[in-house]
């Protein structure tokens, strides 16, 4: 009997041991499934961050613009210096009021020619008139005034010298006549002040010259000094003999100096030319043009070169120094000036301001402002700015 329930408890008992290695099998498996699991996936994440750096690496050069730049071309040697100039009247000033008033009478127009001392216009100016006949009264009153405190006090010192009157009657009507004296001598003062007013009624011309502007008309309200909406009536330029400016690029500077002569061409007088002579330089060459300014006094008797004009300068001299040109398509036409792009080392973009000298039809003489050995963009954009970044596809010292 025991035996019977020994067997059977064996057997009760062989059922539940089988099932536990196949259990902890499973468990591992799992185990093993889930760290395939994670390194697929890290894997995973690490390609994706590979790709996408990859991918931000690729955008970021292509997003440098490639570029082509040349070299400046040295031309050969010229005779005659050439520079291009603006013409400016030798001198020119606003007329203003200096007193108040309305316009009564405007006697000259633009375009007219005065000589000095000529009237211009006539301003009317009651209050002034009026202030100036209280003036000449009030100094009436105080000569008065002064005259019997003369008379007063003269008598004063004879009686004095009787013992008719004590010395301080005496003394006061002597103060009383210098009092009377001083009175007359403001009043005499404030009468002029007030009477070169009056005269500031009469607008003449302060030189001879031409009327450039007229912003006045009749029964306009005028004020004094440069205040106020009417304040600027007219513009005057003597324009005999014209100044003519130019920036000397600082390689030619040596050869212009006072005395040197020159010949103005304009555009809009074809075939004329206008003699003159460097007047003076400004002996400093400007830090931010690298150019001389040179003064050229012009005779223009007839007024046939105006202010403002566009001129080109030849002097007689003979230049030596290197000249570059670089093609048209490598200027950038900017509100503060001519620049051209030029490539440093490090692969930034430099704006660069240049002078232009002559015209060569598909390129242009660069007076100032480059080296040969600049790298110069090719067809530069608009949205090129100072620092960029850029990247060099080809370059050539051609002027292609």
């Amino acid at each position: 009997m025991d035996q019977i329930l020994m067997d059977r408890n064996t057997k009760e008992q062989a059922p539940r041991n089988e099932p536990e290695p196949k259990r902890g099998l499973g468990y591992f498996l799992l185990i093993v499934l889930l760290v395939l699991f994670v390194i697929a996936a890290v894997i995973g994440l690490m390609l994706r961050a590979s790709e996408r750096h990859a991918l931000a690496k690729e955008t970021e050069v292509l997003a440098v613009p490639s570029v082509v730049v040349v070299h400046p071309k040295v031309e050969a040697p010229q005779q005659v210096l050439d520079l291009p100039s603006t013409l400016q009247a030798f001198t020119e000033s606003p007329i203003y009021a200096r007193t108040n008033g309305y316009l009564a009478h405007w006697y000259k127009d633009i375009g007219s020619r005065v000589q000095k001392g000529q009237l211009l216009a006539d301003i009317e100016t009651p209050e002034i008139d009026q202030e100036l006949m209280q003036a000449r009264a009030a100094r009436d009153q105080a000569e008065a005034q002064m005259n019997l405190a003369a008379i007063s006090a003269k008598r004063y010192q004879n009686l004095q010298k009787m013992d008719a009157v004590a010395q301080q009657e005496t003394d006061d009507r002597t103060s009383a006549y210098e009092q009377g004296k001083a009175q007359l001598a403001q009043a005499t003062a404030n009468l002029n002040r007030l009477g070169q007013l009056e005269a500031f009624k009469h607008i003449y011309a302060p030189f001879s010259g031409v009327i450039t502007k007229r912003n006045v008309d009749v029964g306009a309200l005028i004020n004094a000094g440069n205040s106020g909406p009417n304040q600027e009536l007219f513009d005057m330029a003597k324009v005999d003999p014209i100044r003519v400016y130019v920036g000397v690029p600082e390689i030619y500077a040596p050869a212009v100096h006072a005395g040197v002569h020159a010949t103005i061409e304009l555009a809009s007088l074809p075939g004329e030319h206008f003699a003159g002579n460097v007047a003076r330089t400004a002996d400093s060459i400007d830090l931010t043009t690298r150019t001389l300014r040179t003064e050229i006094d012009v005779p223009n008797p007839k007024g046939v070169l105006l202010p403002g004009s566009y001129a080109q300068v030849h002097f007689d001299v003979n230049v030596k120094a290197m000249r570059l040109s670089v093609p048209v398509n490598a200027l950038l036409f900017r509100a503060e000036g001519v620049r051209v792009a030029v490539v440093g080392s490090d692969g930034k973009v430099h704006l660069k301001p240049v002078v232009i000298g002559q015209d060569y039809g598909t390129t242009l003489e660069i007076l100032g402002g480059l080296d040969q050995t600049d790298a110069l963009i090719l067809n530069p954009s608009d949205s090129l700015e100072e620092g960029q970044q850029v990247q060099v596809s080809n370059a050539g010292d051609g002027n292609s």
